[in-house]
């Protein structure tokens, strides 16, 4: 149910330089999306009654990423003014002249801060009457971040920067989260009074906890169990800390959901893929996108598959797949490379360096190894031997090859799109069809094997296949 009490704030207008990107920050992937759609997720998942999200740099970008994952939230431009105060300014601004509930301000590099913690933030917000409450947290360094002072009654008496606290105030191991719950009438009052007269020349947001104090209203802080939740993204390093931190959560989350994970190590699951119970993951797994693995099926080792499907009971073993489908019980690899439009049948069979791409293989049909298989569509119960390639490509156009049911295709054959092979057609081994071939019949195009005798000595005198073709003559006169 919608709370008509709350509305999110998210804080996305910042640079990032220190990403040293030409990609914003906040469209990093992280976990296979945007560091924001993890905060928009969140968000979404909290069903606040408004979501304001606040944009500059790389708005267009920004913009259109927040309007596609949260298609109600409203876009706002930060203007010239710099400063968190200023964006929370402007996006208060864009509430309902009559919103008096709650404004819960995140940030969006903050990827990890889950809706339980937030949930219970405006709980214990409104619960204790205060005028804001923040989020603070116990890091292991508080090196460089704002401590959290407390009053004798344990309420927030202020926020004071590192460079300006004392030694005493320096030792505090709590600091500022940057995440608030303001009440709306008391927030719009104090962001009236917040000045850009300080180093920076911006307006902080913080300051509206020290003018609320000035006022007599009381301030809560509130910490979070764990401070990697409220940990942002500054930086590449920071980036990848945050992704094994996610993924660690995302391999758990389907340990105790009945997939079993050989090596979370050198696992890595996106967020947005499904796995059902008992798949089997072994190490050296990436499993991207919209991935789905359905039951009994066996991933790996040493796989990588983007917005793939598996079947239940399949194998895919040392493989590189994107968009491909893969039927129920089918077996795919090692050293497979499945491209975009692969569709695998029911117990079909793509094997040691085997290449599809635009292919579409029946129920049963087997591509054993060393095939190339593009722009093709292959009957059921099919066998391509080793080294059959669709050639598919005529230096302008592609073309198609058609291959029936129940065809079995010799070893080296070479078909020239665009042709058809009839069900239950066979070819034999190095043929090369450029025509279609009706259905029951062979197809070779292999000239009578001639052998001249004598061409190694006369061509190749003095080599070691010469001389071993002499001994080989000598002995068979001798009787040897």
């Amino acid at each position: 149910m919608t709370d008509q009490n709350l509305a999110i704030v998210v804080l996305a207008a910042g640079q990032g330089t220190r990403m040293k990107s030409a990609t914003p920050k906040l469209l990093h992937p992280l976990g296979g999306i945007p560091i924001v759609g993890h905060v928009l997720a969140t968000a979404r998942e909290l069903d606040a009654a408004r979501v304001v999200a606040v944009v500059r740099h790389e708005r267009d970008r920004l913009a259109a990423v927040i309007s596609e994952d949260l298609p109600e939230a409203v876009i706002v431009d930060q203007d010239e003014v710099p400063g968190t105060g200023r964006a929370v300014e402007q996006a208060v601004a864009a509430l309902p002249e009559g919103f008096a509930g709650d404004v819960l301000v995140v940030n969006g590099d903050v990827p990890l801060l889950d809706a339980a913690t937030l949930r219970e933030l405006v709980a214990a917000h409104r619960a204790g009457g205060a005028a804001a409450t923040i989020l603070s947290s116990f890091p292991a360094d508080a090196t460089g971040y704002g401590r959290i002072v407390r009053t004798p009654e344990g309420h927030l008496d202020r926020i004071v920067e590192h460079k300006d606290a004392t030694e005493d105030e320096r030792a505090i191991g709590e600091i500022n989260a940057g995440i608030y719950a303001f009440g709306a009438a008391a927030l719009r009052d104090m962001l009236a009074n917040v000045t850009t007269d300080n180093a920076q020349g911006e307006k902080y947001i913080t300051d509206v906890i020290g003018l609320l104090r000035e006022a007599g209203f009381d301030v809560d802080a509130l910490p979070v169990s764990e401070s990697w939740l409220v940990e942002g993204i500054n930086d590449r390093a920071q980036l990848s800390e945050a992704a094994a931190r996610l993924n660690a959560l995302v391999v758990r989350t389907w340990q105790l959901a009945g997939v079993t994970v050989q090596d979370p190590a050198t696992t890595w699951i996106d967020v947005k893929v499904t796995l059902e119970p008992d798949v089997t993951i072994l190490p050296g797994t990436q499993l991207r996108g919209a991935t789905a693995v359905r039951t009994g099926a066996t991933i790996g080792p040493d796989t990588t598959l983007l917005d793939t499907e598996v079947g239940a009971g399949a194998t895919v073993t040392r493989t590189d797949a994107t968009l491909a489908v893969i039927g129920d019980g089918a077996t795919v690899g090692p050293f497979a490379y499945l491209r975009p439009g692969t569709v695998l049948g029911e117990n079909g069979k793509i094997g040691t360096f085997t290449e599809t791409k635009n292919a579409v293989i029946g129920a049963g049909t087997k591509l054993a190894h060393f095939n190339y298989v593009g722009d093709a569509e292959v009957g059921e119960k099919g066998n391509l031997g080793a080294g059959v390639i669709t050639a598919n490509y005529d230096g302008v156009n592609k073309h198609r090859t058609i291959i029936g049911s129940h065809v079995r295709i010799s070893t080296n054959t070479v078909l020239v799109a665009p042709v058809r092979m009839g069900d239950g057609a066979y070819t034999g081994a190095g043929t090369v069809v450029r025509k279609d071939v009706p259905a029951g019949a062979l197809a070779i195009t292999v000239a009578p094997q001639r052998n001249i005798e004598g061409w190694v000595a006369e061509k190749r005198p003095g080599t070691e296949a010469a001389r071993a073709a002499e001994q080989s003559g000598a002995a068979q006169e001798s009787g040897e």
